[in-house]
């Protein structure tokens, strides 16, 4: 156990950021998933940019790597074009 009130609140402020994390992590994978789902391109290029904004802002904040971000974002694109 910690002995020193700094590491105690230390620990409090991890649990709820990892709380908080996999929260917002866990909405963007359902986004994502959601999204490679869509037979409606024009659906699909207006859910783009909010998805997009999603994983920015947790690319930002390091919830993700800004590789991974970029990574989907790339292969969101691709599968938005390959719609008809």
């Amino acid at each position: 156990m910690a002995n020193h009130k700094s590491s105690l609140k230390r620990i409090r402020q991890t649990a709820s950021r990892r709380l908080r994390n996999r929260y917002y992590a866990k909405t963007a994978r359902n986004a994502v998933r959601k999204l490679r789902n869509m037979t409606d391109k024009a659906q699909a290029q207006a859910d783009y940019v909010k998805v997009t904004a999603m994983l920015d802002r947790l690319a930002a904040k390091n919830t993700i790597s800004k590789n991974k971000a970029s990574n989907l974002k790339s292969k969101l694109a691709r599968h938005i074009n390959k719609l008809a």
